[in-house]
């Protein structure tokens, strides 16, 4: 599991890049969010003054053409005909005007949130606070590290040794606790082994006399508890298979993240080394915010020279940028959901063994634990506000 979940943790590092401290995480969230309200209020502004102007020269139109139908004059009516076609022409101007700001502000904001998840998202921390309880986790699974265990496993061990000549089954499980690595050191119970120890465990059970009833005793309280720790480990395993699918579904969404990312400062005629370095690379929260400010610009002049270049198709390639940013905002949402959701798994099974006369001790202080895996996971993840702002971050014309 470890090997799996540290996988997983290296693909948030390349996917979303170093950080440090909760509060640096606030400082990128307020940052992002003070550049997007900028844009929302520009495009208010912009909108609320062209609005004004097509209600004004709304009236204009009709007040003309009032004029033009009470008018006797051929020369006034030609007049006010001329009025009319220059007043509807900047009417048309005005609606083409805010079509142009609407995709301005979309581009805009789907550039902000694609640059902003380069730094917002805070693996480090779940890093950190994630070993303790994954160590823990594979320590409840260990068997050696329940008392007496240890002592006993290596009396069973040389009962194995000794007998394997003379017993096939005792042979086979001798043969496969060498393939896989004795259980002493952390074997998982996975496949024919677990079949096969627990045949080998009964059998050595069954070779004790009367005599030696104290080991008996103990190997039969040795047997339950290995029957224990083999049941949590098979439903820990069910919960843990999942991190594999999650895994690749990081893969592809990192994949997808870096060719946005250079598609985008391709259009925008930025190269990579300067948005490293102007935002990625940048410790000053000041000057991060200065160089979202500079893409938010740069985005705006792109969109108006798209539409100076071609004007009957400008918007076509916005429109695919636009919609490939919202698709991978909320795939990533998406799967940061699922994360969180097989995290919380842990909690149904702590709770299943946590009475367990065997094993429910060291099953219960786990909960501390995977308590402050799922907060420090929930302060740098916000599933549910990227499926959220996601669905909500252009503006419809």
């Amino acid at each position: 599991m470890q090997r799996i979940f540290l996988l997983f943790i290296s693909l948030l590092f390349t996917f979303c890049g170093f950080s440090q401290e909760t509060d640096t995480t606030i400082t990128d969230r307020n940052i992002k969010s003070k550049v997007l309200s900028d844009i929302q209020l520009s495009l208010e502004t912009k909108t609320r003054t062209l609005d004004s102007s097509v209600i004004k020269l709304d009236k204009k139109v009709d007040d003309l053409d009032k004029a033009i139908a009470n008018s006797r004059s051929a020369y006034e009516k030609a007049d006010k005909l001329l009025e009319r076609v220059q007043s509807l022409e900047k009417r048309q101007f005005a609606i083409e005007e805010n079509e142009l700001n609407v995709y301005q502000a979309n581009y805009q904001s789907a550039i902000i949130n694609l640059v902003s998840m380069d730094r917002e998202i805070k693996p480090l921390l779940l890093f950190n606070s994630s070993r303790e309880f994954f160590a823990a986790l594979t320590e409840t699974s260990n068997p050696t590290s329940y008392p007496g265990y240890r002592q006993w496993y290596q009396q069973f061990t040389e009962y194995v040794n000794n007998e394997r000549g003379r017993d096939a089954s005792l042979n086979v499980l001798g043969s496969l606790l060498t393939l896989t690595g004795d259980i002493s050191k952390g074997t998982p119970f996975t496949g024919p082994l677990t079949q096969s120890l627990f045949s080998g465990i009964s059998s050595f059970i069954s070779s004790l006399g009367r005599n030696r009833k104290e080991l008996r005793d103990q190997s039969e309280q040795m047997f339950l508890l290995t029957a224990k720790i083999a049941q949590f480990t098979n439903d820990k395993n069910l919960i843990e298979n999942e991190w594999g699918a999650i895994t690749k579904e990081l893969d592809e969404l990192q994949k997808q993240y870096d060719v946005l990312l250079k598609q985008n400062l391709k259009l925008l005629q930025i190269t990579e080394n300067d948005f490293k370095n102007g935002f990625s690379r940048e410790n000053d929260a000041n000057k991060r915010y200065e160089y979202l400010s500079f893409l938010k610009q740069k985005s705006a002049k792109l969109v108006t020279a798209q539409k100076s270049s071609n004007a009957k198709d400008w918007k076509e390639e916005i429109y695919f940028e636009l919609t490939d940013v919202q698709a991978l905002k909320l795939n990533f949402g998406r799967t940061t959901f699922r994360i969180s959701e097989n995290i919380e798994s842990y909690k149904n099974l702590i709770q299943k063994y946590k009475s367990d006369p065997e094993i429910g001790t060291r099953v219960v202080q786990l909960q501390d634990k995977l308590t402050k895996l799922k907060q420090t996971f929930d302060q740098a993840f916000d599933p549910l506000d990227y499926i959220n702002s996601a669905t909500r971050m252009y503006k419809v014309n």
